[in-house]
């Protein structure tokens, strides 16, 4: 029995389920929707970039929210987790909102997320709020003065400040640009090594 009480924390987009964005550009054949924090490291940049393009194509939540409905997680991903939180208790920290992930949190048995809030009118999207700047890394450094044993996992920029701040943190499926600039982590691109991975920090 491990004499740490550890906590996991994983992205959720690129790590359980399709990029959402991705997807919506793909349904709707605007190409600048791609662009992800993969892409973009600065966060609020993005997003403004984001709302702009869906104000000038007239797309509202609810033409977002279609596409999301037609989403599944990544292939293995329920069955990863599942074994995860029955291991170890397990958080979600997310930069995507609370008004696209429901129907994906569904099909992943409900785990917890953190994450922001889009501001709606109408339908249409004119704002988001972010519950609090950096919230994956300030997530964690609270976990730690929880006297928690943080075990990080994500894909993207948005995440590395989470995997500095946890004692383990692990690339998953990241693009080599990001394991190129962040080589301290170790990386991996299957369920079975990333568990692996976290079964020894755990230990």
């Amino acid at each position: 029995m491990s004499v740490k009480q550890s906590i996991v924390t994983l992205d959720m987009e690129g790590v359980l389920t399709p990029e959402i964005w991705i997807a919506v550009s793909e349904k709707t054949g605007i190409k600048e929707l791609r662009r992800t924090t993969r892409d973009e490291p600065d966060y609020d940049k993005l997003m403004r970039g984001r709302l702009k393009i869906l104000d000038q194509h007239g797309l509202k939540l609810s033409d977002i929210q279609q596409v999301i409905g037609t989403l599944r997680p990544l292939e293995g991903a329920k069955e990863f987790l599942d074994e995860l939180r029955s291991l170890v208790q397990t958080i979600i920290l997310s930069d995507t909102f609370e008004q696209f992930a429901v129907p994906l949190l569904r099909q992943l048995g409900w785990p917890t997320l953190l994450c922001h809030r889009l501001v709606v009118e109408n339908d249409r999207i004119v704002d988001y709020k972010l519950r609090v700047p950096e919230q994956k890394q300030r997530a964690v450094a609270a976990f730690k003065l929880l006297n928690y044993h943080v075990i990080s996992a994500g894909d993207s920029f948005n995440d590395t400040a989470m995997l500095c701040e946890a004692h383990t943190g692990i690339l998953f499926r990241a693009p080599e640009n990001v394991k190129k600039q962040f080589s301290q982590f170790k990386a991996v691109e299957a369920y079975g090594d990333l568990m692996k991975l976290i079964k020894q920090a755990m230990a």
